[in-house]
């Protein structure tokens, strides 16, 4: 069984759309058989992409630091929560869980948990896929600012290949499909 961590907003934010990618991406990850990873919160996105995977039959596992229980946001419906220390201890084990990660728009914590396991792919700490859905062109400054860090010279260009943006879902979890089964 894959299983992947995805990195999402505890908020909805204003476009319905990023909502709509959350549900599809957890029925998604449902019908394909796979374990879900992710931050273990009921609110927002988080709670919408977690919802949906256990309204498809899906294995949810949620990683939650423990002061953030305590604020009433943890997930009570999942397969499994586990409760770590810190923010560090939380991304540490779900990097541990996953086989591979999926990024859905987020916020300040969404892109530090993305760019912890890209920087930890780049300095050959695991070889696990990393992929985008870029939700109606969310990510498009992010990809175009690597692209620019490439052409600079700070970022080495076969680098590049660590982090694929996606339409869709199902063209992301496709394409991990086929990099974790290699």
């Amino acid at each position: 069984m894959i299983s992947v961590c995805v990195f999402l907003a505890s908020s909805h934010g204003h476009d319905p759309r990023y909502a709509e990618v959350a549900r599809a991406t957890g029925a998604a990850i449902a019908a394909r058989g796979w374990r879900l990873v992710y931050g273990g919160a009921h609110r927002g996105l988080m709670g919408v992409l977690a919802d949906a995977c256990l309204a498809g039959g899906g294995e949810v596992v949620g990683v939650l630091p423990r002061d953030l229980e305590a604020k009433e946001i943890a997930h009570r419906g999942l397969t499994s929560l586990e409760l770590v220390d810190s923010m560090a201890a939380r991304k540490d084990r779900m990097m541990a869980l996953a086989d591979a990660f999926l990024t859905l728009p987020g916020g300040f914590g969404t892109l530090d948990e993305l760019f912890e396991v890209v920087t930890a792919a780049q300095l050959g700490h695991h070889a696990k896929p990393c992929a985008l859905v870029d939700v109606a062109g969310y990510y498009a400054p992010l990809v175009a600012w690597v692209d620019g860090a490439i052409a600079a010279g700070l970022i080495a260009a076969p680098y590049r290949a660590l982090l694929a943006a996606y339409p869709s879902p199902d063209a992301a979890l496709t394409a991990i499909a086929d990099a974790v089964q290699r």
